[in-house]
């Protein structure tokens, strides 16, 4: 028999290997891209201890055993045995369907996205009139609530689990040199236990080529395994309807059910193939069914999962009621594809590793680390400390967040609060989109590190926020052009203010779009992707911005001339006011990319580019120095040099944005205020100071711990940035490198996948960076090593994109760069660029199609 899986790992199924606790397991990535733990992941902590492996379609979060686990270390630290009582007998998946959702129009029919009815336009507007006169009107600008203009959630509903898959193996002794790793460069998770004479091993991975996910099981030896049983945990939530399982065929479960009753319909399908001479049969039994195998030296059971989640259904021409057909026809024929006679396992794992170095492989960074592979990482993360950090989990957990959008971004849906993992029928926050920081820091770092991921993202704006949207625009605001959505967003097109209280500092946040258009206009101004940018970018950016055209109204308070947004509230700050710095910012940034954009968006609209020049020029930038020299979040200046609130929404100018970065007082009302772009900077310097280092009383999360750092890095303090950026790693991140929204809550702590992505984004921002620019004739800056911290003197990024279609490598020592190379695609469009290294212009050209620049450096 073919001993498939070593020839992969590197593992010699002759060897006589006998393991050291103190040593990685073989086949461990020789690169040390990889997490590894010498204990199972107990079962009641799945957020610190479970791996998790995705494919965007499908995901699983991974735990071996189910049951306590006991380790014996010997004294002489030669070996290690564990009295394990059915431990490695089962193994536990959760099993995550992208579009698994409770609520919306399926479980209730009169659902509308959080809308008031149509017929309350008129009163809509009256209210809003009245708001924004009483805000004008109150002597700080502020009024109490705007509850008026909110809906309750409705049937929001959540992100939710399909119930477990359970592989139980006949084995009950005693189990030594136990290992379990996840290898980043082929996104592969291994387990590996030696029981008796015989070792096994056991591998799971989700393809997304074949939008399933696989768990495969032998010997080192060859041996024939013990006996196998699959199954799936009927285990739910109380008033839930209990699933169905039965048995499709012989080697074939089948899961049935509806997340709630009525809501929408899941199955998962589950097929188990073997080597020759085995036994397989399938067991029902009461709604519940087994699936058994015997006599094999090797098993791999490959499973799918859909619902009759319809994404292109949400359309007012379909009554928005997001439903496709059971789910059973298209998931058959992807079942017996992946599990054809003519496909092994040896084919599924190359496929998908494959696939897989695809999306990664273009990019890659070295911070000078030295692998460890005598430390587990739940070890290496519990020793490590902030400010004296560790250059290798730190290049880990940049790689693993990169693993993590590639697992959970290429399905039909992007990744969510929870990328795509959870435990349960109802997750935290409804693991949803929340679109005021979170689903944007899922994505910054993907056009840089030359990710393919992005589209996923665009298809749900575009066939999710803007139908419904549209209709939000017209009701709540009066206004027949473009779409608006708010903050909280699900699947099903929830587009009103959510209520919930007095809950405008969250819910009243009409700019969610607007931010999500500089991933739009980053995806066109990295790639250079016109096809793209004609079909579905600028349909995009026009439609939005035609929206905050007619938003925009005088500002009656101060009497300036100026356009301001009115009401707002700076996420997610209380007072509701006019003219929030983050929404001005934001809606000027979008009217820059409208007429950047123009040229090559193939419309003939003339009168929308003009009154978009136009409008920018009248409106607020958002840009004020108040009273204690801090950047003001609001227009009227009540900041308090004590808040240290979670959310930097003002600085958004600064990181991601540009409207502070890339400050120009002659476009953006400096000479009204005497302000130079030294002024704002430090003005920013001294807002983010007084907002303390991300662990207020009103969070203490890692998401805003790296954004900090992202702004720290932005104004090349490497001190401070690298301060921030490993207080996150010490303080949120748990013993399997998720983040834990609140620090020290052991196995009840909640995930939320945001920092993962903004870790990576941030650390990036410490090497590299190029803000955009308000026009093409402004010169593009890339700063290399902006902020480079002293634990990294040595290192290099290659393959990374720029703005402008550019792909840079970048390598440096003892904390100097030593080299940049830069090449230009082909069919872009001419602007000047500088290369700027510590204050200094190491080099200035035009850019023209394929041009390449190596500029040496001593």
């Amino acid at each position: 028999m073919s001993q498939i899986p070593f020839q992969l790992t590197g593992l010699d199924p002759s060897s006589t290997w006998q393991p050291l606790p103190s040593q990685a397991p073989p086949g461990f990535p020789a690169s040390g891209n990889g997490l590894w733990y010498i204990s199972p992941g107990q079962a009641d902590g799945w957020a610190t201890e479970w791996l998790p492996i995705g494919n965007g379609y499908v995901a699983g979060g991974l735990a071996s055993p189910d049951l306590p686990f006991q380790r014996h270390h010997r004294s002489d630290r030669t070996g290690a045995i564990a009295s394990m009582p059915g431990e490695t007998m089962q193994e536990t998946m959760h099993v995550n369907i992208e579009s698994l959702w409770s609520g919306g129009p399926m479980q209730d029919p009169s659902y509308n996205g959080g809308n008031q009815l149509p017929s309350q336009q008129g009163a809509m507007a009256q209210d809003m009139q009245a708001y924004r006169q009483a805000i004008f009107a109150s002597s700080n600008g502020t009024i109490n609530n705007i509850e008026e203009l909110m809906t309750p959630p409705g049937a929001y509903g959540s992100y939710a689990a399909a119930p477990s898959l359970l592989t139980t193996m006949d084995l009950n002794g005693l189990t030594t040199d136990y290992f379990r790793w996840l290898d980043l460069d082929e996104a592969v998770a291994r387990t590996m236990w030696t029981e008796g004479d015989v070792t096994y091993i056991r591998e799971q991975f989700c393809s997304q080529p074949a939008q399933a996910c696989v768990q495969y099981v032998n010997t080192t030896d060859g041996s024939q395994l013990p006996s196998l049983t699959y199954a799936f945990s009927i285990v739910i939530d109380a008033g839930l309807p209990v699933p169905n399982i039965t048995c499709l065929d012989d080697d074939t479960l089948m899961v049935t059910g509806l997340v709630n009753d009525p809501g929408m319909a899941y199955e998962v399908l589950a097929r188990v193939r073997t080597s020759n001479g085995a036994s397989t049969s399938c067991a029902p039994s009461g709604g519940n069914a087994t699936l058994s195998v015997a006599n094999t030296e090797e098993a791999w059971i490959t499973w799918v999962g859909g619902t009759n989640y319809d994404m292109y259904a949400g359309t007012a021409t379909e009554g928005f009621s997001f439903a496709g057909p059971d789910p059973h026809a298209a998931l058959v024929p992807l079942l017996d594809a992946a599990t054809a006679s003519s496909v092994s396992y040896r084919s599924l794992l190359a496929t998908h590793t494959a696939d897989y170095a695809a999306v990664m492989a273009p990019f890659s960074l070295s911070l000078g680390q030295t692998p460890d592979f005598s430390t587990p990482t739940d070890q290496l993360k519990a020793a490590y400390e902030t400010n004296v950090g560790n250059s290798y989990l730190e290049w880990v957990l940049f790689n693993y967040g990169r693993y993590l959008l590639a697992g959970s971004s290429r399905g039909d849906l992007p990744p969510n609060l929870q990328g795509k993992w959870v435990e349960t029928w109802s997750n935290p926050w409804g693991a949803d989109y929340h679109s005021n920081i979170n689903i944007q820091m899922n994505h910054w770092f993907a056009e840089m590190t030359n990710m393919d991921v992005m589209l996923p993202l665009f298809n749900y704006i575009e066939n999710t926020w803007a139908p419904r949207g549209a209709e939000t625009a017209q009701i709540l605001y009066n206004i027949s052009r473009g779409w608006v959505t708010h903050d909280e967003m699900n699947i099903f097109g929830h587009t009103g203010m959510k209520l919930d209280g007095n809950s405008a500092q969250w819910a009243d946040y009409p700019e969610s779009a607007v931010w999500m258009m500089i991933h739009v206009w980053d995806h066109f101004d990295y790639t250079n992707n016109i096809t793209w940018f004609r079909e579905q970018g600028w349909p995009l950016l026009k439609s939005v911005a035609e929206f905050h055209l007619d938003k925009l109204i005088p500002d009656l308070h101060f009497n300036d001339s100026t356009l301001v947004t009115n009401p707002c509230n700076s996420p997610e700050q209380v007072p509701i006011t006019f003219g929030c710095a983050h929404a001005q910012q934001l809606i000027w940034q979008l009217f820059n990319s409208i007429e950047k954009g123009y040229a090559l968006s193939g419309d003939t609209d003339t009168a929308f580019l003009e009154e978009v020049k136009e409008r920018r020029e009248q409106m607020d930038k958002g840009i004020h120095i108040g009273w204690w020299g801090q950047l003001q979040e609001w227009k009227v200046d009540m900041d308090s040099p004590t808040d240290t609130h979670r959310h930097l929404s003002h600085l958004i100018g600064l990181y991601p944005g540009y409207a502070i970065t890339s400050y120009n007082p002659s476009i953006q009302n400096g000479s009204l205020y005497g302000y130079n772009k030294s002024d704002v900077l430090a003005a920013a310097e001294i807002s983010l100071f007084h907002r303390g280092n991300g662990t207020g009383p009103d969070a203490d999360s890692g998401w805003e711990k790296v954004w900090r750092a992202a702004c720290w890095a932005q104004l090349t303090n490497a001190s401070e940035f690298y301060f921030e950026l490993s207080y996150a790693v010490e303080r949120n991140f748990a013993g399997n490198l998720l983040d834990q929204y609140t620090p020290n809550t052991g196995p009840d702590g909640v995930f939320q996948i945001d920092a993962n992505f903004g870790y990576p984004a941030a650390l990036l921002n410490g090497l590299l960076q190029a803000p955009d620019v308000a026009s093409y004739s402004t010169p593009l800056v890339i700063t290399i090593l902006p902020a480079l911290p002293d634990v990294w003197p040595s290192g290099y990024i290659k393959g990374a994109r720029t703005r402008g279609g550019m792909t840079l490598d970048l390598a440096w020592e003892h904390g100097k760069p030593t080299s940049v190379n830069i090449v230009v695609d082909q069919n872009v469009q001419a602007r000047p660029v500088q290369i700027v290294y510590n204050g200094n212009v190491l080099a200035t050209f035009t850019t023209s199609g394929g041009i390449t620049k190596a500029i040496g450096l001593n």
